[in-house]
Formats: C-alpha cells, structure tokens, sequence
C-alpha cells in the first residue's frame, strides 16, 4: 500500500505545493490538505511522460566540459570567418560517425555540441543509434574530424555517463 503513496517527482511535488499555497487564499488547513493531495496525484498521472533521470555518474565534470565547448565555439567561430573572408574554398564533406555512446542523453548532448560548434552540424542519426551522421564544412580528412570529436567531446561525455 505504501509503494503506491510515493512521490514519482519530489521536487514537482514541491512546486505544486509551494504554488498551491501561494495562489490559495491563506494558508488554512484545508489548503494544505488539497495541496497535498495535487502534489501526489498530478506527478502520479504524468508520471508516464517523464524521461528516465539523467545517467551522469561523474556530473562534476560537466563544467569543464561545458567550458572546453564555450572555448571551441569561440575558436571555431573565428575558424570559419576566416575560411569565408579567405579565397581557399571550403572542403565540404559528410561523416559517419561511428558513437561509443550508449545513453540517449548523452548521445542527444553530444549531436547538440557538434551542432553548436560552427563549421559542424549534426544531420541525423542511424536508427540502431550506432553511428552520427555529420556535415563538416572544412575538413582535410574524415578520420581527423571523427578523431577531434571522439576527443574533445565524446570521450569526456563517456567519462561522465559510463
């Protein structure tokens, strides 16, 4: 009986509550007894649409993650003012990129950092979510583009869900 009075969502339990009492007209007994039972019942009745909680085991290093990101965006901008002002054309290309990732978040992580480098963009991804699909605007190889992403992004992402 007990298994079904928890809370699926603590923390929208929390908010409904703390919202229920501030929009009810005082905190009486009765308002606390109903927004009891709407922080219980509203996550209980949503409780299929949440996403399964993040995977991190080591969420310490996603700030030097989201910094090593910042830091790219800002060289790759520059990177790619400087290919468009220069007379050398770009050398466009597609990759298949082969993932090592196995978790959707950090699967869906990694595809938003490559899009928001510029230069990259991530186009799609294989539906056995095995391998990345991604338009680079200038690249010598593809094996240096898979080895830069593999190092500067999917490796440190790995470290952090793995």
């Amino acid at each position: 009986m007990f298994d079904r009075l928890n809370f699926p969502q603590p923390w929208l339990s929390w908010v409904l509550f703390l919202t229920w009492q501030i929009l009810s007209d005082g905190v009486t007994g009765g308002s606390v007894v109903l927004g009891l039972i709407l922080a219980w019942i509203i996550p209980q009745l949503t409780h299929g649409f949440w996403p399964e909680r993040p995977g991190f085991k080591k969420p310490w290093r996603m700030p030097a993650y989201i910094l090593r990101v910042l830091k790219d965006i800002v060289i790759a901008s520059f990177s790619v003012a400087w290919l468009i002002l220069s007379p050398r054309s770009p050398r466009p290309v597609f990759i298949s990129y082969p993932l090592k990732l196995e978790h959707p978040l950090a699967i869906s992580i990694l595809a938003s950092t490559i899009s928001l480098t510029p230069g990259t963009v991530s186009a799609d991804i294989s539906d056995d979510n095995k391998t990345l699909l991604i338009h680079a605007l200038d690249a010598a190889s593809d094996q240096e583009v898979i080895n830069d992403i593999y190092n500067s992004y999917e490796k440190p992402l790995m470290e952090m869900f793995q």
